[in-house]
C-alpha cells in the first residue's frame, strides 16, 4: 500500500474490532467483537515475549498461557504479562502440547527457536488455532513444505514474524523501484553487517542451570551436553538450531529484493565466507559470508559480518536496488534514491531521505494477523506462503556455503546428491518430521 493507503488503513484498523464478529477457532461458534482472543505463548525469552506484547497491545486480546522450558523465564515472563494485562495468566506449562490442547487458546505464538518450528505450527494447526510463527518459518526446506501444507490443510491463519512486510516505507520503496524510473536493474545488493554481535568466547559443558528441561530444548535436534553457548540467544550460531545470520535476517532483506525485483527461483547460487573474524570462537555458522542467486539478467548478492557495523551506503543492513539511472537504499529507518554520476552527468534526480512513519513494523504486523483472523483470511501481509518462500531461498545460500558449489535448483531438487542431503533435518527420536 501506499501511504494514503496506509493511513486509511491504520485508521479502519482502530474500529475494525467494533464492527466485525469474528469466528472462535477453538469452538466453531460466532462470537461478538467485544469478546477476547484469547493467545498462547511457547518459547517467552526473546522475540516471542515481544510478539505477545505487541499482541496485548491491542484491547481484544488476552494471554491465557505461557509455556517455556526454563522455568526461571516463564516465571518472569508471567509475572511481566500479569502487569501488561492487569489479569494472572491462567495456564503457565513447561511442556508445549499442553497448551496446544488447551480449548482456551485460540491464537499460538510460536517463539522457539528455529528447529521447534515445525512440530509447534503443525500441531497448533491440526489443533485449530490459528499461528504466529517467528522467523525464519523452518530449519529446513521440508519443513517449510510441510509447515504450507498443514496451514492450508486445516484452513489456519498463519503470520510469520517478518514484520517488515507491514512497515509502510518498504511498500513505498518497492513502488519507487517499480516505477522503472532507476532504469535497468543489475544487481540488488542485500547486506547485514552487525558489530552488536559479539564474538562467543569457548566455554566448557556443564549442567544445566536449575529450572530448565534441557532434553525438552533439544527436542529433535541432536543429544549434545548442554553448554551456554548453545542456549538461549546465542542458539542462532550453531547448525543444529537455526542457520546464522544468512536465515536469521536473510529473510528480512532478501525478501525484499525478492519482492522488489518480483522473481522466486534463481538460475543458480554460489556462496563464500566463513569464519575468518573469529576462527577460534565458539560459533559454528560463518561470521562473514557471501552469496551470489543468479536470475540470468540480474543478481542478487547476499553480504553478512559480524563484529562490523559498516556494511554499505554507510549502513549497517539494507536492500539496495542498483539501476543504470540510481540506485534505491532502503533499510528499517527509511529509503531514498541515489543518482548515478556518469562523465560528470548526472542520469536522475537524488530522492530524499524517505523516512519510516506508521508506528512500528511490529505492532501493525500484529494487527494484520487479528484482522485477517477476524476476517478469516489467510493472505497475511506475511502469509505462511511467503514466509516459507523466503526461508527456503535463504536456506539455498547456506547449502551452497556447505557444499562449496555452484548449485542449480529446480524448486524441488538440486539434483546432486550432496545438496539434497541438506533438504531435510534430521530429527532425534521420538520426535518425527510430521507428515501431512
Amino acid at each position: 500500500m501506499n501511504r494514503r493507503q496506509f493511513l486509511g488503513a491504520a485508521a479502519s484498523l482502530g474500529v475494525g474490532a467494533a464492527m466485525n464478529p469474528y469466528v472462535s477457532r477453538a469452538s466453531g461458534l460466532k462470537v461478538g467483537a467485544n469478546d477476547k482472543i484469547h493467545v498462547g505463548l511457547i518459547g517467552a525469552n526473546g522475540m516471542g515475549f515481544s510478539d505477545l506484547s505487541a499482541f496485548l497491545n491491542n484491547p481484544e486480546v488476552e494471554c491465557t498461557a505461557i509455556c517455556d522450558v526454563d522455568q526461571n523465564v516463564l516465571a518472569r515472563r508471567a509475572a511481566e504479562t500479569e502487569k501488561i494485562q492487569g489479569r494472572k495468566v491462567a495456564n503457565l506449562y513447561a511442556d508445549w502440547r499442553h497448551l496446544i490442547d488447551n480449548k482456551n487458546v485460540d491464537v499460538v505464538i510460536v517463539g522457539t527457536p528455529d528447529h521447534w518450528h515445525c512440530l509447534q505450527e503443525v500441531a497448533a494447526c491440526q489443533a485449530g488455532k490459528d499461528v504466529y510463527c517467528e522467523k525464519p518459518l523452518g530449519h529446513s526446506i521440508e519443513e517449510c513444505n510441510v509447515m504450507v501444507r498443514a496451514a492450508q490443510k486445516y484452513n489456519r491463519v498463519v503470520q510469520v514474524g517478518q514484520w517488515q512486510r507491514s512497515d509502510p516505507h518498504w511498500q513505498d520503496a518497492v513502488d519507487f523501484v517499480r516505477s522503472g524510473k532507476l532504469g535497468k536493474i543489475r544487481t540488488v545488493r542485500v547486506f547485514s553487517y552487525q558489530g552488536w554481535c559479539p564474538s562467543i568466547p569457548v566455554q566448557p559443558d556443564c549442567a544445566a542451570p536449575e529450572g530448565v528441561d534441557y532434553d525438552m530444548w533439544l527436542g529433535p535436534a541432536a543429544k549434545r551436553p548442554f553448554n551456554p553457548n548453545r542456549f538461549h540467544f546465542t542458539f542462532r550460531w550453531f547448525w543444529d538450531y537455526a542457520g546464522g545470520l544468512m536465515t536469521d535476517w536473510g529473510v528480512h532483506l532478501l525478501d525484499y529484493a525478492l519482492y522488489g525485483m518480483d522473481v522466486t527461483t534463481p538460475k543458480s547460487i554460489m556462496a563464500t565466507g566463513g569464519k575468518y573474524g573469529y576462527p577460534d570462537d565458539a560459533c559454528e555458522t560463518p561470521d562473514l559470508l557471501q552469496t551470489i542467486y543468479d536470475f540470468g539478467d540480474f543478481t542478487v548478492l547476499w553480504d553478512h559480518a559480524i563484529g562490523i557495523n559498516d556494511g554499505a551506503y554507510g549502513r549497517t543492513h539494507g536492500v539496495a536496488f542498483v539501476g543504470e539511472n540510481g540506485t534505491l537504499v532502503v533499510d528499517r529507518g527509511g529509503w531514498e534514491v541515489i543518482p548515478e554520476n556518469v562523465n560528470g552527468k548526472q542520469r536522475m534526480e537524488a530522492v530524499p531521505l524517505h523516512e519510516a512513519y506508521g508506528g512500528g513494523g511490529l505492532n501493525l504486523h500484529v494487527k494484520n494477523h487479528l484482522d485477517c483472523i477476524k476476517r478469516r483470511d489467510r493472505n497475511c501481509n506475511a502469509s505462511i506462503e511467503i514466509g516459507s518462500h523466503i526461508c527456503k531461498f535463504s536456506e539455498l545460500g547456506n547449502i551452497a556455503y556447505k557444499t562449496g558449489k555452484r548449485l542449480s535448483w529446480d524448486g524441488t531438487s538440486f539434483h546432486d546428491a550432496e545438496a539434497d542431503a541438506y533438504l531435510c533435518a534430521p530429527y532425534r527420536a521420538p520426535w518425527e518430521l510430521p507428515k501431512i
